[in-house]
């Protein structure tokens, strides 16, 4: 099946799923662990999340913090961390 063909069975399918509410909640719920079994190295648990904000906090209060006078520099150190 092409790539083409795929997509219009796809809206087929939805077409019909769309005039059910039920089959409509069924179907978001699966997308969503679908999309969510790929990897995207920016997702982090909630823990993980805390865990550096906490160690940023820290380390400001260590002074280690990093401060920029500017945007443009600030995007620099961005781009190579």
């Amino acid at each position: 099946m092409t790539a083409m063909q795929m997509n219009a069975e796809l809206f087929r399918q939805l077409s019909i799923i769309a005039e059910d509410e039920s089959l409509m909640a069924k179907l978001v719920k699966y997308a969503k662990k679908l999309t969510a079994k790929k990897d995207d190295p920016t997702l982090m648990t909630e823990k993980d999340f805390f865990a550096r904000v906490d160690n940023a906090e820290r380390q400001i209060a260590e002074g280690k913090g990093i401060q920029f006078t500017n945007l443009d520099d600030m995007n620099q150190w961005l781009e190579t961390a």
